[in-house]
């Protein structure tokens, strides 16, 4: 299903379960794995540029080494990975130089990193850029996660009718024929009036594009979509939340501050997953739109 897999590390262990799923997803379907390490942020902008050929970065490689050596010895198609520059830019850079299928993270949001990003006039978190930038899907891990079998079971997929949120529903459609899981379509609007017309828009535009789901349900309830989308996901026992990333806000920051996607990833009781591009998992089946198994 995946084949190559990046994800991001930090010397702060606040990506230790980001880096635990990875290296099982890695192993569970033989894949590439690419832990990637980002210095520089630390130290100062200045100093970015000397960190390589002072051997600071090749010293910071050897210690993560060292200190994922058990993990990663299960894995030979394995590599850790330190270079210097501006997190988002390094990690999206890499996505494209391996054309990888995932990309997983932690929350990725320590105080530094929130400081310095304003500082350098760079609104949001590495998360968040990330996030709204690549071109395959991100596995957000907020805590350690069980890789279990089947990985899920229940996916709770949420859309506000836009064309990123298609691609969000696409692809939860094609996780949820793969692992025969139930999945749960969810609109918020914002008042209560509109949720008769958005529970006939669910239905009428996305039941044919589910055919071969195990079971699909629809709810519509209004509200703060970042707080009404966790609560449904805890009452469901959802086992992943797929969204896509984008901000109907035009000012630019705002859309970075206010995602509702990193709201939701940042307090969710399960990974989360954004998707803003069509992408098809690399599992050996494939399916059309109306739930059939296509050759290639």
């Amino acid at each position: 299903m995946f084949k190559d897999i990046i994800v991001g590390i930090s010397l702060t262990g606040i990506d230790d379960c980001a880096m635990k799923l990875a290296t099982e997803l890695a192993e569970k379907f033989e894949a590439n794995l690419y832990p990637i390490h980002v210095a520089g942020m630390e130290q100062g902008w200045g100093s970015i540029q000397h960190l390589e050929h002072s051997g600071e970065t090749e010293r910071l490689k050897k210690q993560l080494e060292e200190r994922y050596s058990l993990s990663l010895e299960k894995l030979p198609n394995s590599e850790v990975m330190v270079v210097s520059g501006i997190p988002h830019n390094e990690l999206l850079r890499l996505a494209r130089k391996k054309k990888t299928d995932l990309i997983v993270m932690g929350p990725h949001t320590k105080e530094y990193e929130e400081k310095r990003s304003h500082m350098w006039g760079m609104a949001g978190s590495t998360l968040e850029r990330v996030s709204q930038k690549a071109r395959c899907p991100i596995l957000i891990i907020r805590k350690d996660v069980v890789c279990k079998e089947p990985l899920f079971e229940r996916i709770l997929v949420a859309t506000d009718f836009s064309k990123q949120a298609e691609c969000a529903i696409n692809y939860g459609g094609q996780l949820a024929r793969q692992y025969n899981a139930q999945i749960k379509l969810v609109n918020v609007t914002e008042e209560e009036s509109q949720n008769a017309e958005s529970m006939k828009r669910l239905k009428g535009e996305y039941e044919a594009r589910l055919r071969g789901v195990k079971e699909c349900g629809y709810e519509v309830c209004s509200g703060e979509a970042a707080v009404e989308i966790l609560h449904i996901a805890q009452e469901s026992n959802t086992d992943l939340i797929v969204m896509a990333h984008h901000s109907k806000e035009q000012d630019p920051e705002k859309a970075f501050l206010g995602s509702t996607v990193t709201q939701v990833a940042l307090n969710a009781p399960c990974p989360t997953m954004s998707v803003n591009h069509y992408f098809d998992l690399r599992c050996g089946l494939m399916y059309d739109q109306s739930g059939q198994v296509i050759d290639g």
